[in-house]
């Protein structure tokens, strides 16, 4: 894009884990990157010890954001991790809410949210506990490293050493096993494996569409936000080759081709990047628009793939025939990734369930969001890839028991089990607070989900039910949260995002019934509607960047060429003097119980042009599945030198989801700029 009398463009990049296998990661690499430049992260950060003192913490405590998500009004989530007299306090970390005006409303504490331990000087000797580590690990160490944190994942807080025993397994899985030793009784209390096992023609979804781009007189495996495949050749260590081509025509849909299952893991990348940030408004793994890296033909009939913090491996599989790169393998770890930059779940206990299931839900969606006809969705895992060697899928939905192993309901012994199995009766939750229970057909696949109390479930439909789970894990979840709190914050995310009395609630709580969690305080029910004036739109005044909205690149820009009505960063549509289309939207879900919903926004429009004749326009338009009603066009004729607040009524809108979207269209001479500022969609 390009801007008469701004200088430079200006654009923002966006970003792009399954058997027992299958794997994730539960601590990024320092050589991930870091989400801390987002202006929402720094404004945060720079308040951290504001933040601090108000909760009463001694100063021996030090406070790192590592995330905030905003609502629609204003409503910060701010997640903190903490040191204590200069360690890193494991378990440590919490979730609170701000108002806008930035008062502490609620905390989220992860255990009991204390710290401070008697002393910080250990009885038990580094090397004695890393030689414990190593027995555990089960292979020959590359290296076995300790380091004294806090361990604050209890009651009570412990001194602990934090060993971290590099190596190989025997079946080729790398691993980072952090093994969580008292410094005062060398009693092991925790363990955990970072690494968790976990247009070309795809093996599996058919022929695609790839977003490649061009380098010199080849083209390169890679799309513009960042996701790119490489070749590991077999090797399991490094970065790969990056895959390159002479006509942007890739693979041939079998194994005889190496491209093949980059293809597939490609596809994978951008298609899980695309759901979360079309449907769930995410913007990448570490939400600050960075994509990731796909390393495919890993080992020799590696039969598996893996998350390790930075970067998504896939193996080939059984006699190197079956690359593990399906559709819902490839989001499954990199949900996994979107989890460690979130809730950052531990990988035992409920907690571990929660973290591999949440893999699966959207590992599920994504699949249905890419809606190939050679891959229909699904509630099935790793049905293409045949793990098993006899045809089954990895995991069963509807039914997890159907595979064996996993729950199909909670029990105080779920969190004993290995996180593949304890993540069975989440699992059941979203088919049945999707589809419903008992037996239905869909898309070919027949199912039959039972409840674990003989009730009978209404599913409130796929996408509700995954944009509740998302709010649940982005903003009441912390790293050692049960199934428990799993069922507090998604009743408490439905009735924010839809209301107590709507059917996604309902569903949402009958669900959590069905799979035998006990109820706790928060409930559905009732006719209060959302609260008035609730503003529905996400990143409403673009002061996040490109984030939530969809669409062209560079409109939504800082660029001082045009003011803003508030802040620094606005929507900036047309102003090219050039032939030009720009399209930004972002999709909202009206709840059925408001009794008002209103469009408003601000825009400032001014041009080169003359005369009565409308040579560039924009038009305001609602997207109500495949029909678009345009609400109001605006051109050159309309131009005015200050902003001016427009405002439409669409409550006719209650109850669907829909799509607010803004077009411009520019003739080939002489900008006009369509500058929108201070969005909403307020509900009554």
């Amino acid at each position: 894009m390009i801007r008469l009398s701004t200088g430079a463009a200006f654009g923002i990049a966006l970003a792009a884990a399954v058997a027992a296998p299958l794997s994730s990661a539960a601590a990024a690499p320092s050589s991930a990157p870091s989400p801390g430049t987002r202006p929402a992260v720094a404004a945060e950060q720079a308040q951290a010890d504001h933040q601090r003192q108000a909760m009463g913490m001694s100063s021996d405590e030090k406070l790192t954001v590592r995330d905030v998500l905003v609502d629609a009004d204003g409503t910060r989530y701010v997640r903190y991790d903490r040191t204590y007299k200069g360690l890193r306090v494991l378990g440590g970390d919490f979730v609170v809410r701000k108002s806008a005006t930035g008062a502490t409303e609620h905390v989220q504490w992860n255990g009991s949210g204390k710290a401070a331990v008697a002393s910080t000087s250990p009885s038990v000797a580094e090397a004695t506990a890393e030689r414990s580590a190593a027995r555990r690990a089960g292979y020959t160490p590359k290296s076995n490293d300790g380091e004294l944190v806090v361990w604050a994942g209890e009651k009570t807080p412990r001194l602990a050493w934090d060993v971290v025993t590099e190596g190989v397994r025997a079946d080729q899985t790398p691993s980072r096993l952090h093994t969580i030793v008292d410094a005062d009784s060398g009693a092991v209390i925790s363990a955990y494996d970072e690494v968790k096992n976990g247009t070309g023609n795809s093996m599996y979804s058919g022929t695609v569409t790839l977003n490649t781009t061009s380098s010199g007189s080849s083209w390169l495996l890679k799309d513009t936000i960042g996701n790119y495949t490489t070749d590991l050749n077999g090797a399991t260590s490094g970065t790969g080759t990056q895959f390159t081509d002479a006509d942007n025509v890739w693979g041939n849909g079998s194994t005889s081709s190496r491209q093949t299952a980059g293809v597939d893991a490609q596809y994978g990348a951008e298609k899980t990047f695309a759901f979360y940030k079309n449907t769930l408004g995410r913007n990448g793994i570490w939400n600050n628009g960075t994509g990731a890296r796909s390393r495919v033909h890993y080992g020799n009939a590696y039969n598996n793939a893996f998350w390790d913090g930075t970067q998504m491996t896939y193996g080939d599989g059984a006699n190197n025939t079956k690359p593990l790169t399906s559709i819902d393998v490839a989001a499954h770890e990199m949900s996994h990734g979107v989890t460690e930059n979130t809730a950052n779940l531990n990988y035992s206990g409920d907690a571990g369930g929660l973290n591999e299931a949440t893999s699966d839900i959207f590992g599920t969606a994504v699949e249905w969001y890419a809606n190939s006809s050679a891959d229909p969705g699904d509630y099935l895992i790793g049905e293409k890839i045949d793990i098993n060697g006899n045809g089954t899928p990895l995991r069963y939905m509807d039914k997890p028991s159907k595979d064996g192993a996993s729950q199909d309901c909670w029990t105080t012994n779920t969190k004993n089990l290995d996180p593949h199995y304890s993540s069975g009766p989440l699992n059941h939750w979203f088919f049945l607070a999707s589809e419903g229970s008992g037996a239905r057909t869909i898309n070919g696949v027949s199912y039959n989900s039972p409840t674990c109390d003989g009730s009978s479930v209404t599913g409130a439909g796929r996408d509700n039910v995954a944009k509740v789970w998302y709010r649940t894990l982005s903003t009441k979840l912390t790293s050692g949260s049960t199934y428990a709190n799993a069922r507090e914050g998604a009743i408490a995310s439905a009735k924010e995002l839809y209301g107590a009395s709507s059917a996604t609630c309902t569903a949402v709580e009958k669900a959590f019934n069905a799979i035998a969690v006990p109820a706790g305080s928060e409930t559905c029910g009732g006719s209060t509607p959302p609260p008035s004036g609730t503003n529905l739109l996400l990143n409403p005044g673009f002061e996040s960047g490109a984030v939530n909205w969809t669409g062209t690149s560079g409109p939504i820009t800082n660029n001082t060429g045009r003011p803003a009505r508030t802040g620094s960063w606005k929507m900036w549509l047309g102003g090219n003097g050039t032939t030009a289309t720009e399209t930004e939207q972002q999709s909202v879900s009206i709840p059925s119980t408001a009794t008002s919903a209103t469009l408003n926004f601000w825009i400032r429009i001014d041009t080169s042009e003359s005369g009565s004749t409308a040579y560039d326009t924009a038009k305001v338009q609602v997207v109500d599945g495949s029909t678009t009603s345009t609400l109001a066009t605006y051109s050159n004729v309309n131009a005015n030198s200050t902003y001016v607040q427009k405002s439409f009524d669409v409550t006719a809108y209650k109850g669907k989801t829909i799509a607010v979207k803004f077009l411009m269209n520019e003739d080939s001479s002489l900008q006009t700029s369509f500058v929108v500022d201070d969005t909403a969609l307020t509900v009554g």
